[in-house]
């Protein structure tokens, strides 16, 4: 849901437009051996510059790798327009944002690769990332072939760490992180320089191996945004997948969640996220001491919106309340109705 665009950093030239019919890649002999899904919501600048770094690449250009973007219903933009036009690029476009995980999916069922490597639009690839990464593959199908999922090292943009795996989650953990900084509430550090195995790894920058994500049939689409990857991961392993952290290659990723102010409606959705991951995969006690945590957490917050006068504030506030409340009463379509509702009138 970020709306921040990427501070300038040096880009290849924008690929020439060559005619080809709107939203189809350009055709190779072979089908490329990894495709790279971007799904962008308001941010066609950041996808478009990352895109074209994808594309600048040689072994892009060699036929190797593709790119596929798929749009959650962003306001018209001139960007879009020419991504259609560019040669092994794919573009589809919704009518309505129907959330990260679905749209991940679409662009995975696009895509022709045997590997899938999902990015955020903010994030910046290093040269030689994708070459790194087509390495990474090979050697992983001799000498892992239970190598399901992938992630990497990540940088902020002034180069300094940022945590891309963790433990899974669980309550006393979840209530323990509020007193945690931000950016160790869900990730903790991997010190290691060697790949390892690892519980998760984050969807920020993610390689699957094709033959996991059919076999899981996509990441859950009942997860609107955050705790998709941790839920794909965790059914990973149920299947005897394996879930590697590989801190020899790195992206920087500009802008994660921990770095930005978490507006009304975000928080909507990171909480959706956690208490349909504690729906599936935590004992009902649980549940329902988080489902009042949340609902709790709601109402407070709206009565503080209402104290400052902010009335849209508290009605969002309001919202969470009720969307806790959809769960305690096992009514989760209902509270993804909520959701998709506070967040078309964003």
């Amino acid at each position: 849901m970020a709306l921040t665009q990427l501070p300038p950093v040096s880009a290849a030239p924008s690929p020439q437009a060559q005619p080809q019919r709107p939203g189809r890649a350009t055709r190779f002999a072979a089908p490329p051996r990894l495709s790279v899904v971007v799904v962008n919501y308001r941010q066609w600048r950041n996808t478009a510059q990352l895109v074209r770094g994808v594309l600048a690449e040689p072994c892009t250009q060699h036929g190797l790798v593709e790119a596929v973007v798929v749009d959650n219903h962003s306001p018209a933009h001139p960007l879009a327009r020419r991504l259609r036009r560019w040669p092994g690029v794919s573009l589809r476009r919704w009518r309505q944002n129907r959330g990260f995980a679905a749209a991940a999916n679409e662009g995975c069922r696009l895509s022709q690769g045997d590997w899938l490597l999902l990015l955020n639009p903010d994030v910046t690839l290093p040269e030689g990332f994708l070459d790194g990464v087509l390495e990474l593959a090979e050697r992983l199908e001799t000498e892992d072939p239970r190598a399901g999922v992938v992630g990497f090292r990540l940088q902020h943009t002034d180069g300094s760490p940022q945590w891309s795996a963790g433990p899974w989650p669980t309550l006393l953990g979840t209530l323990a992180g509020l007193c945690l900084p931000r950016a160790w509430r869900k990730c903790r550090p991997v010190r290691t320089r060697r790949r390892c195995r690892v519980p998760w790894v984050t969807g920020c920058c993610l390689l699957l191996r094709r033959d996991c994500w059919q076999q899981l049939q996509g990441f859950d689409e009942d997860f609107f945004l955050y705790y998709e990857d941790v839920d794909f991961c965790r059914r990973a392993k149920a299947q005897r997948w394996h879930v590697w952290f590989e801190p020899r290659l790195h992206v920087i990723h500009h802008q994660p969640l921990h770095v930005r102010r978490v507006p009304p409606h975000l928080r909507l959705c990171t909480r959706h996220g956690l208490l349909t991951y504690a729906a599936k995969h935590w004992a009902t006690w649980e549940q329902t001491l988080l489902n009042g945590i949340v609902r709790l957490e709601g109402r407070l917050r709206e009565w503080w919106a209402k104290r400052r006068g902010n009335a849209r504030r508290a009605g969002m506030f309001g919202q969470l309340a009720a969307l806790a409340r959809d769960f305690s009463i096992n009514r989760r379509t209902r509270a993804r109705r909520r959701l998709d509702r506070v967040l078309r009138e964003v």
